[in-house]
Order: structure tokens, then sequence, then C-alpha cells
């Protein structure tokens, strides 16, 4: 097995996201769950939602989009594999990306639909609600993906969220072979517990089946994964299933549980919570970056708290200030 290129190479929902104020009368308004995400399935209602937004702001996202530029960030090398559209979103999408130091080099996909695009409200309390289209992402097809970049990734690193339609999840079980045959290893966050109300099922076989070393949930994710109401049974249900488990817990911390050892750590503490998207994205990214750079599962989930209550401080899913330096002032 050759030294990897990439310590991360991800794959995901190439997005656009528009951030816009918002208060809590307008979510009820609107008639979506407050801190949730969902699913827009025409360009028309993509359109109308964002008729009616404030003034926003557009950058580059996607979650497994934001983990690579936050290890990257942090000065790790990284990769990204997803699909835009041949249009302005498409445009803005690669510039950012690329900017944030991550290679990218998916083909656009010429025609309709769009590029995706991701409508986020922030409450006065830091809630996000995410109103997504998924335009051109949802058809991310195995030819896309560059063998050699998955193959010299350390960490192939998936997002539950793309596991919706089926081309890209055919690519991603792709990679995933490709992974594993290059012994690599995989991570995969669940994303959201309304993506584990449609396919707990796929997700619960990949685990059993051993196809992934690292997985990613927050509290309510893990609970819907193991079908349990109490935290520790949720634990002590997969406990032994993957070799890695990560699990956020907002202001409780975080934990990790790696074979029998259970390591935890608190939340970092902050000045002011304004905006919680990308905070599981960027706590993903310190682990990941702290295991890449071989440091212990401790210092790795210390080093994604870190990340993720500098996300939460302003608005956005990237970094506003210079995170290596954060993190080694921190952390040494």
């Amino acid at each position: 097995m050759t030294s990897p290129t990439y310590d991360v190479v991800a794959i995901g929902n190439a997005i656009v996201d528009i951030l816009a104020q918002a208060e809590d009368s307008f979510i009820e308004e609107i008639g979506v769950a407050k801190g949730s995400m969902q699913l827009m399935f025409s360009p028309e209602e993509a359109d109308a939602l964002y008729a009616k937004m404030g003034p926003g702001r557009e950058i580059s996202g996607g979650s497994a989009a934001n983990t690579v530029a936050g290890i990257a960030a942090l000065g790790g090398k990284t990769a990204f594999i997803g699909q835009v559209a041949d249009d302005q979103l498409g445009q803005v999408f690669a510039h950012d990306i690329r900017a944030a130091g991550v290679d990218f080099d998916t083909a656009v996909r010429p025609g309709q639909p769009t590029t995706a695009r991701c409508l986020i409200f922030v409450t006065p309390d830091g809630q996000r609600t995410m109103n997504t289209f998924l335009g051109a992402s949802q058809f991310l097809p195995e030819a896309a993906l560059d063998e050699s970049v998955i193959a010299n990734g350390a960490i192939l690193y998936l997002e539950g969220y793309l596991w919706d339609p089926e081309e890209p999840r055919a690519a991603m079980r792709k990679a995933i072979e490709i992974a594993r045959s290059n012994g690599r290893k995989v991570a995969f966050t669940l994303s959201d517990v309304f993506c584990i109300s449609r396919h707990g099922d796929d997700f619960r076989k990949l685990i059993e089946d051993g196809l992934i070393d690292i997985l990613f949930a927050n509290e309510n994710e893990l609970l819907a994964l193991c079908e349990h109401e109490e935290f520790e049974a949720a634990v002590q249900h997969i406990h032994g299933k993957v070799p890695v488990l990560v699990v956020t817990r907002s202001e409780k911390g975080a934990m990790a549980l790696v074979g029998s050892d259970r390591v935890e750590v608190p939340a970092e503490p902050i000045a002011k919570l304004v905006d919680t998207t990308g905070a599981g994205d960027m706590f993903a990214a310190g682990f990941l970056h702290g295991q890449a750079q071989g440091r212990s599962v401790a210092d790795s989930l210390r080093l994604g708290a870190i990340a993720a209550a500098e996300i939460i401080q302003h608005y956005g899913a990237r970094a506003e200030v210079d995170l290596k330096a954060l993190a080694e002032a921190k952390l040494g």
C-alpha cells in the first residue's frame, strides 16, 4: 500500500448555501420544523422560497464539502467529488471550494437541473433551518469518480445526505469498494434523522457488513439508527459493530467509542451562539484531521470541538479565523 496523497477524500452534495436571518414566526409561516432539513423537489419551489428570503449570503456548502474545507483550513490535504451543473452557481461552488484549498475536478453536468442550493434560515437563537434543492448534485454518476483520487486518500468520507438518489448511492458504494481494496479507511456521517428514517436499513447493513471504519452521528441520529430512546442503550447497542463511533452532543460535548475505550470531551466555551450551520461538519473536520495526523482520540475530539465552536460563533459553515493557528494555540 502506497502512502496516501490526501488525508481525506470526500464525496457529497455540491451545494451553494444561501443564508439569511429569519424570525421564528417566519419558520412557522413557511410550515417547516425549526432546526430541520427539508428537501425541495423542483426549481420552482426553490425559487418561490428564495423570493421570500431576506438579504442573503452565498457560499459553497454541502456537508462533506464543508468538512474537507475545514480539514484544509487546519492544514490537511483534501479532495472533493461532487456534481455541479454548468451554471453560475456551479462556478460559485467550484471557485469557493478550490479557494479553500480543496482539490475539486469533477466535470460539470450540462443542461438541467441547476446546481444544488440550500436556503438556510437562521433564527435569533442560532438555529438553522435548511431547505435544500438537490438539483445536479443528485446525478453524480459512477463515471465521475476519479479512482486514483479515492485510492490515494487515507480516509474516504461519505455523507448520508447523498444516499437519497439512486445514482450517487451507487457511486458511493463503488467508492467504498475502491477505498477498501486499497487499504484505506471509510468514514460515514449519518447527516440527519430524516435520512435515517428513509435509509436506516441501508446504513445498518453497511455497518453490519464491516464497511464503515468511522461513524459520525449526533445524539438524535444515534437514537434513530439504533432504534432506542435512551442514549446509553443506543451506545451499547452499536458497541462492537463499528471500529470508531463519534457522537456529538451539543452543549454536552462529544464522545468516541473505540473498541472498549470510551473517551469524552466537553464542549468548547463560546462567547455567543450565532449560527449552528456546519457545526457537525466542522467537528468531523477536526476529528478526521486529528486522526490523519496521528493524534490521540481525545485530542482529535478536542480538535473537533475547537473547530465546531469557531463555526457557531458566526454565520456560515466556513472558518473566519486562522483555524490552524487557533488549534495550535489550544492544543499545541
